[in-house]
């Protein structure tokens, strides 16, 4: 098909060419007029007409144009504004000049049609501009492509390693990222390559975001940071291109780290949901990641960060090597990680002398970066609203008491009767505890409500954390959780609803020991529970169908799991019998004084010792 011939330029006609004739004609014509017509007042056209001067006359809405019979002064035409006969006819008789003024309404006319279309487009100006700038600004819509990734360089940013506390190993792997950022040449001198992907996994609060920020500080480099919810939109196509943008921003400034947060929310597996029989938007823009993954050379300096908490769900080409090569776990620290970072913390609250953040750590065992943040801020709460100078051991105390536990509820009052089976049913767990061998020291007990559900509660501080348990440890922890309830058994010969919490822990422990653990001889080795995705303390999903095993030995499991249970409720009704004065007296005290610290408790229970459960 031959390609159509474009226009010669030259024979195009200027639109200014059209319009400067146009000018030079209306011109023409103005000058014409005023050369041959003459305006006279209508009292002078009717002497014209009377004296015989006039040869035609054409009669207008408004005007009366007469020619002249003899040209007059190179005029030829005269022009009047008509007036009424009737009232020329009058001042004809009184020989005055007179004439009539038309006054002009083309302005009003004119705004008549020009201001209600101002007002409406001065409305919807108004209101779309609203809409544009919650959507990102008035040029958000043409820019829809554009990344939204917000850039920090090294004094944005703010954070270096030495404000990350307690994960010292997840630093050390980072390190390397620094040092490749600093010198990539120098640091690749062996052959070696940095990895194109380095994704930081661990439970929310671990302090990921923070590491990946302090990993710009310290090398000094653009901070691209976005989150991964971020790229998709309603429109298709958008996350991809956004995504092509960040790169192409990020090559632009390399070295540079490119850091995506939450990248769950982008990169989860293919094919686990979505339009059926196509791409949907979320999956065309991990596509673009994973091409743009393929397509840049790490030895230019660009790094890409990423972050979740929840890595079973991302998609296996995400994960493979060559594009998230290195997976840098950040964990929940231990004590002494704890006892860092509650360091890093107290720089920003007024401590007092003496206070020993080792016990501090000892009672927050599982807390994550976050949480310590937050315990300090509440301990500085609690300080001031009792009026206190410096921060002590003891706000930290009720720091930890109104997190785990919740807030006071000293409206919920309780009658007589059920504060004295709170009392015993604390004091039944605190006791069990101090009599078995192994179990956590008991900080404080207390029978004020607090949070939603509880009525009292009992605080055990770990000496150290543990990783693994055995079998006789975990019916240890069974009796402690059902102290409560023999407590009550004993004392009151009934059971009440106090011991649901306590009731549903014991099962789960139980019947993970039978299904999970093969801690049941009679059952054999054999984990009869499918293993499901349960990473970070999520909780996975389960299957349906239930479990894979016989009618048989579903019975057993029953049968296994019960007789766990029932036994730790019979060794925990045994320890309190051989020590049941103490238990009264112990509960008596607590009712009179509401709660309990682990020193007032040691004088309790001084004949109190561990022997075997």
């Amino acid at each position: 098909m031959p390609m159509p011939l474009k226009p010669d330029p030259k024979t195009q006609w200027n639109v200014g060419y059209w319009l400067l004739a146009l000018f030079a004609l209306f011109t023409l014509q103005t000058l014409w007029q005023a050369r041959t017509v003459e305006p006279v007042p209508y009292s002078e056209f009717e002497k014209a007409l009377a004296a015989g001067r006039v040869s035609e006359v054409v009669v207008g809405d408004s005007t009366i144009t007469g020619k002249l019979k003899t040209p007059d002064g190179g005029k030829t035409v005269i022009v009047a504004t008509r007036v009424d006969p009737a009232l020329a006819d009058r001042l004809a008789k009184y020989n005055v000049e007179y004439s009539r003024v038309v006054e002009s309404t083309w302005l009003r006319d004119l705004m008549s049609w020009v201001l209600p279309a101002l007002v409406f487009f001065g409305l919807w100006f108004f209101f779309i501009r609203r809409f544009a700038d919650k959507a990102g600004g008035l040029g958000g819509f043409m820019s829809i492509g554009k990344s939204r990734a917000k850039v920090y360089v090294e004094k944005d940013t703010g954070v270096t390693f030495a404000d990350v506390a307690g994960v010292d190993e997840a630093k050390a792997e980072l390190q390397e990222i620094v040092s490749f950022l600093k010198d990539p040449q120098g640091y690749g001198r062996l052959g070696a390559r940095m990895p194109k992907g380095i994704l930081l996994v661990g439970p929310p609060g671990t302090g990921k975001t923070l590491l990946a920020k302090a990993v710009a500080g310290e090398a000094g480099v653009p901070f691209f940071s976005i989150s991964g919810s971020e790229f998709v939109e309603m429109f298709v196509g958008v996350g991809a291109a956004r995504v092509r943008d960040l790169f192409e921003q990020a090559r632009a400034k390399a070295p540079a780290i490119i850091f995506i947060d939450e990248l769950d929310a982008l990169g989860r597996a293919r094919g686990v949901s979505g339009a059926v029989g196509g791409h949907d938007e979320r999956e065309q823009t991990l596509q673009q990641l994973l091409v743009e993954l393929d397509g840049f050379d790490s030895s230019s300096g660009l790094v890409l960060l990423s972050a979740t908490n929840r890595p079973e769900i991302l998609d296996p080409a995400l994960l493979r090597a060559g594009r998230f090569d290195r997976q840098v776990l950040v964990d929940r620290p231990d004590k002494s990680g704890r006892v860092q970072i509650l360091q890093v913390h107290i720089k920003k609250i007024r401590l007092a002398a003496g206070v020993d953040l080792a016990q501090v750590a000892a009672l927050t065992a599982g807390f994550s970066g976050a949480d310590l943040a937050n315990l300090c801020n509440e301990a500085a709460l609690a300080a001031t609203r009792r009026g206190a100078q410096e921060v002590s051991l003891q706000d930290f105390t009720t720091a930890i008491e109104r997190i785990v536990a919740g807030l006071e509820k000293k409206n919920r009052i309780l009658n007589p009767r059920e504060r004295e089976v709170v009392a015993f049913h604390e004091m039944g767990h605190t006791l069990v505890a101090l009599a078995l061998p192994g179990s956590d020291p008991v900080h404080k007990v207390s029978i004020i409500p607090r949070g939603i559900g509880a009525l009292g509660y009992t605080i055990q501080r770990p000496t150290e954390d543990r990783f693994l348990m055995t079998r006789e440890e975990l019916e240890r922890k069974i009796m402690v959780l059902l102290g409560g309830r023999a407590a009550e058994k004993l004392v009151f010969g009934h059971l009440s609803t106090g011991a649901a919490d306590d009731l549903a822990k014991a099962t789960d422990i139980a019947r993970d020991m039978v299904m999970r653990y093969g801690m049941d001889e009679a059952l054999g080795y054999v984990a009869y529970e499918a293993q499901q995705p349960r990473f970070l303390d999520v909780p996975g999903i389960a299957q349906p169908g239930g479990c894979g095993v016989s009618p048989q030995t579903q019975q057993h499991i029953d049968s296994s799991v019960r007789g766990i249970v029932m036994d730790a409720f019979d060794g925990a009704t045994r320890v309190l019998e051989q020590h049941r004065e103490v238990l009264d007296r112990a509960a008596r005290e607590l009712l009179a004084r509401e709660t309990l610290d682990e020193a007032a408790l040691a004088a309790l229970t001084a004949g109190v010792r561990p022997a075997a459960a």
